[in-house]
């Protein structure tokens, strides 16, 4: 019989999942929400509450995230990701080979979607000299910095279950605990994608890669989206500006394009001007056009334009980063007209293009927007890291390569001291990120924005959680069950059965909450049944990165769906062989190494 704080915690674990997918408030204010009703039902005492704030789970990601931004703003991650130009012009085993590897490696010592996003503009330029498909590669590489983010200890979820092990009086993990298994892991991983794995991959484009002008355009399906339209006398829009007209508000409509008096006009801004006789170059669905021609305006076919000009335009894609301002506004709200004089002209996401309406969508990771507008906007739109442009045609301009050697020694100091324990993680971490700001490899405006402040806001919102979940009682009473169930088999079943369980949840929820919630439950079914704790844990924290079924259990993959042009479907199919695999590997991992 479950007792009142069981019944309690569950009731709050399922609050969790309908916040998560009944509203659309960002993962990181239902974590305060979730601890603010933990701290006023007493479940877990007010010290603890709000404890994961200051605990050395959040001390040693603030360090990661600041010496990460570290090694990307002083150029050694760039450089690495040039080196990849240079030398990957070749066969798609070898370009497999080539981006799986260093995403892997990438993974050992940054956030694995800081790795796939500065790879990323690295794969669609070496794609497009191979004469390779991208999609080709960036599944394999997204896998890759996954498969890496199980050898290292600085992944977060492999963070909390140290911190899990820790609160529960056992010894933390450590990198040297993560390094064997998960670099057979990799190896297998890497094996499979090549053997198998590449061949269940698509190929969207005929072509290396879609991002010339007229991939482009046949990707984003601009050839039947684009209209052109002559403004009558007696239109809605006649002497009316861009935004008094509303045809963006009210139609979803968007005016790339105006032929005025002899003389395009691109990108016109909100505030000019439509005259009767104007040329109207209109981005659309055919149902809101129709809509536009009854508000007295005249379709302009093939045959009846204009002889002398070609309303036309000339697009390239942008992404929405990871970690970028942009996430959760609306086009609209980001002004990228007003503020970088590009124009926004359709959005692609889960395999999709989107033509209507797309400023009033809300921008996610990974989102691909294609813009309209002149080289030098374009130019200092690469500068700003809030966008990454995939097709590499403009360059970052803005690293300071001089600071780079400082930054290689502090980052290997910090590994070196925190691998030999000869400092806590959280202390070298800190130390290590104090260091990138006194030697100039960052400036303390940029110490702060370096900060991953929705990771920091969700770990510290949801530690308390997983006390509950402990001090309750349901962690054992779970265990028990599991244990029981299971009675008579070996304890490498029970592993594979947490492991398999983990692997599910981080499908709909992600690795970080996962951890949390399953990692109380995973100790106390190993104390249960006589299994070493720590290799439960090491093997719980390998699973919260098996985000390989969906593109949406980990951000990595979502940033690669609007380049790569990938369904859902895409990632199942090429998901389960190698999630089959990890498994496999794992279980032969805890045998030969753990001793399970």
């Amino acid at each position: 019989m479950l007792t009142t704080p069981e019944v309690v915690v569950l009731g709050i674990i399922g609050l969790l999942f309908v916040l998560i997918f009944a509203t659309r408030l960002k993962i990181e204010l239902i974590a305060i929400i979730i601890l603010l009703i933990l701290g006023v039902s007493g479940l877990v005492p007010p010290t603890e509450v709000v404890a994961g704030f200051s605990s050395s789970v959040v001390i040693t990601l603030i360090g990661l995230f600041i010496i990460t931004n570290a090694l990307e703003e002083t150029g050694v991650i760039q450089w690495i990701a040039q080196r990849l130009n240079r030398i990957g012009e070749g066969s798609e085993v070898k370009l497999i080979t080539l981006f799986m590897a260093t995403g892997a490696a990438l993974s050992l010592i940054m956030n694995n979607v800081a790795a796939g996003a500065v790879l990323l503009p690295a794969a669609v330029r070496v794609a497009r000299g191979s004469g390779i498909s991208v999609s080709k590669l960036l599944m394999p590489m997204s896998f890759g910095t996954l498969v890496g983010g199980m050898a290292t200890y600085l992944t977060t979820a492999n963070i909390l279950m140290s911190e899990l092990l820790i609160t529960r009086g056992f010894d933390g993990l450590g990198m040297l605990d993560f390094i064997p298994m998960g670099g057979l892991i990799v190896l297998a991983g890497l094996i499979y994608m090549l053997l198998i794995g590449r061949r269940l991959l698509p190929e969207r484009t005929s072509q290396s890669t879609r991002f010339n002008q007229q991939d482009l355009k046949d990707t984003y399906e601009l050839t039947d989206r684009m209209w052109n339209v002559r403004v009558l006398p007696n239109s809605h829009l006649a002497n009316k500006t861009i935004r008094e007209s509303e045809i963006n508000a009210e139609l979803g409509l968007t005016i790339a394009a105006i032929w005025h008096q002899r003389q395009t006009i691109t990108i016109p801004k909100p505030d000019h001007v439509i005259y009767p006789g104007d040329e109207l170059l209109i981005v659309g669905r055919e149902d809101r056009l129709q809509q536009l021609i009854a508000w007295n305006n005249k379709l302009i076919s093939e045959e009846k334009r204009k002889e002398g000009h070609e309303l036309s335009i000339e697009p390239i894609e942008i992404i929405i980063a990871p970690r970028s301002d942009a996430i959760g506004q609306t086009l609209s709200d980001v002004k990228l007209n007003s503020k970088s004089g590009l124009l926004a002209i359709s959005l692609w996401r889960d395999g999709h293009s989107q033509h209507t309406d797309v400023r009033k969508m809300p921008l996610q990771v990974g989102d691909a927007v294609l813009v309209i507008g002149q080289s030098e906007d374009i130019q200092n739109l690469s500068n700003n890291p809030n966008y990454i442009l995939p097709s590499g045609e403009y360059s970052n301009l803005s690293i300071n390569t001089a600071k780079a050697p400082f930054a290689i020694i502090i980052t290997a100091l910090v590994l070196f001291l925190s691998i030999f324990n000869i400092l806590p993680l959280s202390i070298a971490m800190l130390g290590g990120a104090a260091a990138m700001v006194l030697t100039g490899c960052l400036t303390m405006e940029q110490f702060y924005e370096a900060v991953q402040w929705r990771v920091i806001f969700l770990v510290a919102g949801m530690l308390p959680l997983s006390i509950a979940i402990t001090d309750t009682g349901l962690a054992d009473r779970i265990g028990n069950i599991m244990v029981t169930a299971l009675a008579d088999t070996s304890p490498l079943i029970l592993i594979a059965g947490m492991v398999l369980l983990t692997m599910l949840v981080v499908q709909i929820i992600g690795g970080q909450v996962t951890a949390l919630l399953v990692g109380p439950i995973a100790i106390n079914a190993a104390l249960q049944m006589g299994v070493d704790p720590r290799a439960m844990s090491v093997a719980v924290a390998m699973a919260c990165s098996m985000a390989f079924l969906t593109p949406i259990a980990h951000p990595v993959n979502i940033l690669m769906m609007g380049p790569g042009g990938y369904k859902f479907s895409d990632f199942f199919k090429v998901g389960v062989g190698i999630t089959i695999v990890t498994m496999v590997t794992m279980m032969i991992g805890l045998t030969t190494i753990w001793g399970v």
